[in-house]
């Protein structure tokens, strides 16, 4: 699971869609941005363009502005996303794990349970050719990201993969296979291709966990 340029794709995702004709984001309204500190720069977008601003003092200079042509089209999943209180069939040492992990963060279990199962065949200790760790897979800049200090601890490595899912589910709408591209090839990938990634790897992982995930709810 790869964090390509997570953080900035997921403001600029997240910020973009939420945004409407007459409603405009800015970290003008975080106090903490402290706007006026020499060298700021400041993203703020509304529902045709995102703009990147410098501030010196009181002066404010347009850096860059992209204006969207094209939007990605969601297909939220189904309200048994956010069944976070589902049961989960998996390993009884991490069951436990995965469903105090899903009510923290509001994910349905069995959708976790289908990452995890996929990722890592229930391994703690796994490592990918790429440098990907543990139960859920997670990068080593991604796990830092998410607040996990020891990614080879199960229940820290699924705490952090579950996080990660529910910010991927509200960047893209519950749209359950770019939620699912996201996390393997990143969303900058699906933000790139407007969709789900021409990456046989990525295409098959898509198909796997959603069928894992779509038997789960039968059972």
């Amino acid at each position: 699971m790869k964090l390509r340029n997570v953080i900035v794709v997921t403001l600029v995702v997240v910020a973009a869609s939420s945004a409407s004709a007459d409603r405009k984001f800015s970290a003008a309204n975080v106090p903490s941005a402290r706007l006026k500190k020499p060298g700021r720069v400041v993203i703020s977008n509304d529902h045709r363009a995102i703009t990147a601003h410098r501030f010196f003092g009181n002066i404010r200079e347009a850096l860059v502005s992209i204006r969207s042509t094209r939007t990605l089209a969601f297909r939220p999943f189904a309200g048994d996303l956010f069944n976070s209180r589902a049961s989960v069939k998996a390993p009884r040492e991490l069951a436990g794990h995965i469903e105090d992990a899903s009510r923290l963060h509001g994910v349905d279990p069995r959708l976790v349970a289908a990452v995890a199962r996929r990722e890592s065949a229930w391994r703690a200790d796994v490592v990918s050719n790429k440098g990907a760790i543990g139960i859920m897979q997670l990068m080593p800049d991604t796990a830092k990201y998410l607040g996990v200090e020891n990614a080879y601890d199960a229940r820290q490595n699924i705490f952090g993969g579950t996080r990660y899912l529910r910010t991927l589910l509200d960047t893209f709408h519950g749209d359950l296979d770019l939620t699912l591209a996201a996390y393997n090839a990143g969303p900058g990938a699906v933000a790139k291709y407007h969709g789900v990634p021409p990456y046989r790897e990525t295409q098959n992982y898509v198909a796997a966990v959603r069928a894992t995930y779509e038997k789960s709810l039968l059972q």
